[in-house]
């Protein structure tokens, strides 16, 4: 089943969700050289975002966390893609420049972490595709 989103950032990625239930913040909450989310206070704090796709509602905080998104990518530690509920300026940009698919306002948001998900950002739509399970 096909999923309508809008398109934030071109490309097309598939993986593992990982879904966070509050918004994330990229400075000071995500450790660019690990990938690991380190905010304290986060509900995904020591859990490695590194090849996931990353589903969260919004971003939050400092504009220094677009530097932050393109240095996960540098160390190869960044989500394959994001989904957001609502995209915010400071991950859009850091998407952007860091070339992962981003999408937001999926008509449905009821994503699961575990789940195998596509992002098709160009022709904006998302799959949550069933594994057969053998």
């Amino acid at each position: 089943m096909r999923i309508k989103c809008r398109l934030i950032s071109k490309g097309f990625a598939e993986g593992e969700a990982l879904v966070s239930p509050e918004p994330i913040s990229f400075f000071g909450g995500v450790d660019p050289k690990t990938g690991v989310i380190i905010d304290k206070k986060h509900p995904l704090k020591g859990v490695c975002i590194k090849d996931k796709i990353l589903v969260f509602p919004t971003g939050k905080g400092s504009t220094v966390g677009s530097y932050v998104i393109y240095q996960l990518k540098l160390n190869k530690v960044a989500p394959r893609g994001i989904i957001c509920k609502e995209a915010d300026p400071v991950v859009a940009v850091g998407a952007i420049i860091a070339g992962i698919p981003m999408v937001d306002r999926p008509e449905k948001f009821d994503f699961k972490t575990g789940q195998y998900v596509r992002i098709n950002a160009d022709e904006e739509y998302i799959e949550v595709i069933e594994r057969s399970k053998s």
